[in-house]
């Protein structure tokens, strides 16, 4: 670990300035700083110490290439992930994602109703909003579910160390839906699952996609406390 590396222990702090980032400055993250990030990371735990997840991880002309197929892809082909996505969103969950879509849309300036707006910032997923690395997880097929499970407790300690070293990130199920071009194009077996991707970069802090943000529920509506 490089001596310019400060590592921000609060997690209080790390939790709440965490975001996902949306817009990128167009500088790469050094080597040291991203290697620091996953030896962070690898102190996730997990089912039996299994420590199920593999990481690929781009930069430079790799990003690049990856960015411009994955893109060509996504354009040619119908989405297909190595998980099943939510069937449907129901009650408050299909409530909270129209509040999160529609404060995502207006920090932008797309108007409710505005379809090529909407479809074009879903499209920035797949330019990986212009981040310059991202990180594709992938987890053993053997392990099923608790695999995955594993491997978002690691996805969320990746988010965690990043912040703590002033790296912004965004977590993405949607590239999980290109999961046969992400084997093809990393040479990932069969053997393992597509679980998400991390886009990681600096911060764009001026860009207004940067600035909303989302709410998250009290404690007293998400726990049911068993006192007899």
């Amino acid at each position: 670990m490089t001596e310019s590396i400060v590592v921000d222990t609060s997690l209080e702090a790390l939790l709440d300035a965490r975001i996902s980032c949306r817009a990128y400055e167009d500088r790469q993250v050094p080597r040291e700083v991203i290697e620091e990030i996953l030896r962070l990371a690898q102190k996730t735990p997990s089912w039996c110490n299994t420590q199920p997840w593999q990481v690929a991880i781009t930069e430079g002309e790799g990003t690049e290439r990856f960015r411009a197929g994955l893109g060509e892809y996504v354009m040619a082909n119908a989405q297909e992930s190595d998980f099943e996505f939510p069937r449907e969103y129901q009650g408050i969950y299909k409530s909270r994602r129209f509040d999160c879509a529609m404060a995502l849309y207006s920090s932008v300036g797309i108007e409710h109703g505005d379809r090529a707006g909407s479809a074009a910032q879903t499209m920035k997923n797949f330019e990986l909003f212009g981040a310059p690395h991202v990180a594709i997880i992938t987890t053993d097929e053997a392990l099923g579910t608790y695999g995955a499970v594993d491997c978002g407790l690691y996805v969320n300690s990746f988010l965690l160390a990043a912040q703590s070293l002033g790296v912004a990130t965004i977590p993405q199920a949607a590239l999980a839906g290109s999961s046969k071009f992400i084997h093809e194009h990393f040479g990932i077996d069969d053997t393992r699952k597509v679980v998400c991707a991390i886009s990681f970069g600096y911060p764009d802090t001026d860009h207004p996609v940067n600035g909303f943000r989302t709410e998250r529920e009290t404690v007293g509506n998400v726990v049911q406390w068993m006192t007899n």
